[in-house]
């Protein structure tokens, strides 16, 4: 058998959303084709969610119970429900029990509580997101936040006294952290302001010590680099625990107050270790599952109750997607997945890191898969995948596309250009606004690198979706000539209009990152690969999803309908029951083969 992208694409990965006290994990997997939940404890597998769409959820503390998260065909309009876990067989929609029942809306499951549970939801005027606490026994609901935005993370004290709360400050990718009064005694009393909403820093995994005096918080308030500190709430001190200067830091608390799990981002590996929370000194390293562990964890590590156990998602670039469980008293890791036995007998691609001269003095990260075999057809060829966001990060982790281009014979790269996270502060804000077009000249910096690793400048081609969609169009429209050819998925065209009629909630939380609708509207003109549309000289292939509420099909019809005006190759591929991105692996099986073959065309020697 060799890696061809069907093989790739039904691979089965594994995601850790919870454990309990017994070391039972709730845990995602796509063997059926999306993401369903399933029970991992004692060696064996219980599936307990068959249904339309990829779900996420949480166990009830104290109870055999799961809350469940999905939404219909990618709307995210996302519905909670309670799963008793008493029952046999995977269930279906009938058999949940609705908890918070509104197709309308928005709603995001946050914390679990014991017989309670935290969401947010935009039902109140479909932008704003309040924060609720619901009972999972009755339709009881107390508000507990509503003064408007986007709700980031939300913790509640173990005495269900207060909640801390993120929600976005004036500066792009920064969010100002508060404290609500569940018991105040006015209003006026019930929020108050822990962090200056006009500083540009992150404020990530909040969590409680357990008498509630003080909240450990990764923040870069004040650095370049992500650390780990104890902030008091009534005073507003803060207290350095774990920093670093080299690398991005971030920290989960044990229930119990003494532990904290941290993980260093080095380069788009991690590295794992336990630290005493009160001191935050260096207790153990966390044992990796195999030698020469350079993986990703993702989602966040979730602790146990008892804080025995640490739960944890991992992808490296040759694991599809393995849940681990660590010892808390040895720092030992026990994989309970195997998806690299999947690839038993083949040969995956790992990456090299690289850092790429940029025009101005800076260096562009950047990873390097280059094919075991190279084919006659392809040798000599490049492509180029900018991930979405922009606030976010290209990791060390496994991608089919990935593996399956460089099967083909083409030289992959995996950029963290402009504007990408992991690489600090300063990094991540060189693209904001105004700044925008900076990212889309590293691509060039990038091309202009090529030769020197033997790659043929006239068959390179741009790769990306939602934000890397941008990316590609961008760097068609704006480097024309460049680019051999151009795959968008649910890629923004325009950013006018992309902020026009995207989701009003979005609207308000995005317009920080790309610029104002009333104040810099020359500047999204001036920027949008639409406006600049008669410079393509590139093939398209594009996919979209038709429920899309983040970047609507829309972006993707008039861009495709415009490039065919100036009679070039651009085929348009939109799936009905799928919104931002391709979460049905059938729809996957469908649009990738023949994103894979139309580079292959565009690209042979």
């Amino acid at each position: 058998m060799t890696l061809d992208i069907v093989r790739l694409l039904e691979l089965t990965g594994w995601r850790a959303f919870d454990v309990d006290d017994r070391g039972r994990v709730l845990a995602g997997s796509d063997e059926s084709g999306s993401m369903q939940l399933v029970e991992l404890a004692d060696g064996e597998r219980t599936d307990l969610t068959a249904l339309p769409g990829a779900v996420t959820g949480r166990y009830l503390p104290g109870e055999r119970a799961v809350v469940v998260q999905h939404d219909s065909d990618g709307d995210e309009r996302a519905q909670l429900s309670l799963l008793r876990l008493d029952r046999t067989g995977p269930a279906e929609l009938a058999d949940l029990e609705p908890l918070v029942d509104d197709p309308k809306h928005v709603h995001r499951l946050l914390d679990v509580l014991p017989g309670r549970i935290v969401y947010a939801t935009n039902r109140r005027n479909g932008v704003d997101f309040d924060v609720v606490i619901r009972s999972a026994r009755s339709t009881e609901e107390h508000v507990l936040y509503d003064g408007g935005g986007l709700v980031g993370e939300v913790a509640v004290s173990p005495d269900s006294r207060y909640a801390a709360l993120t929600v976005p400050a004036a500066p792009a990718l920064s969010d100002q952290l508060l404290l609500a009064d569940t018991m105040p005694e006015t209003r006026a009393d019930a929020l108050r302001e822990l962090t200056d909403r006009r500083a540009a820093a992150r404020h990530l995994h909040l969590d409680w010590l357990p008498d509630a005096s003080g909240l450990i918080v990764t923040s870069d308030f004040g650095s370049d680099r992500t650390r780990i500190e104890l902030l008091e709430p009534r005073s507003g001190r803060r207290h350095p625990l774990v920093t670093s200067d080299s690398c991005d830091l971030s920290g989960s608390l044990s229930p119990d107050g003494a532990t904290l799990l941290v993980q260093a981002n080095d380069d788009g590996a991690t590295r794992l270790a336990l630290h005493d929370a009160r001191t935050g000194a260096h207790r153990l390293d966390v044992e990796p599952p195999t030698d020469g562990w350079c993986g990703h964890p993702m989602p966040a590590p979730v602790w146990s109750p008892d804080s025995r156990f640490v739960a944890l998602s991992f992808s490296g670039p040759t694991a599809p997607g393995d849940v681990l469980l660590v010892e808390a008293a040895t720092g030992r890791c026990h994989p309970l997945t195997f998806s690299a036995a999947q690839l038993t007998g083949e040969d995956p691609v790992e990456p090299t890191a690289h850092r790429i001269p940029a025009r101005d003095g800076e260096s562009i990260p950047c990873f390097r898969y280059a094919p075991h075999e190279p084919d006659s057809r392809t040798a000599g060829s490049a492509v180029v995948i900018i991930h979405g966001g922009p606030e976010s990060q290209s990791v060390r982790a496994f991608s089919p596309i990935v593996q399956a281009l460089a099967a083909r014979g083409h030289t992959v790269l995996v950029p963290n250009v402009r504007g990408s996270t992991g690489y600090g502060k300063r990094w991540y804000s060189a693209d904001d606004t105004r700044d925008r077009l900076e990212s889309v000249a590293d691509l060039a910096d990038l091309h202009a690198w090529l030769p020197t690793i033997g790659v043929d400048p006239d068959r390179v081609a741009l790769w990306g979706g939602s934000y890397g969609g941008y990316m590609v169009l961008a760097g068609l429209a704006f480097q024309s000539g460049r680019w051999a050819a151009g795959v968008d998925i649910v890629g923004i065209s325009s950013l006018e209009s992309f902020l026009r009629n995207t989701a009003g909630y979005r609207r308000a939380h995005r317009e920080r990152e790309y610029g104002s609708l009333t104040e810099d509207a020359d500047f999204l003109r001036a920027a949008s690969p639409l406006n600049r549309v008669s410079a393509i000289a590139a093939p398209l292939f594009v996919i979209h999803g038709a429920n899309d509420p983040r970047v609507p099909l829309s972006e993707a019809e008039q861009v495709v309908a415009a490039v065919r005006d100036n009679d070039l190759e651009c085929e348009l591929h939109v799936y009905q029951d799928e919104g931002h991105g391709l979460a049905k692996r059938r729809n996957r099986l469908d649009a990738y083969p023949k994103a894979l073959d139309f580079l292959a065309r565009h690209l042979s020697g």
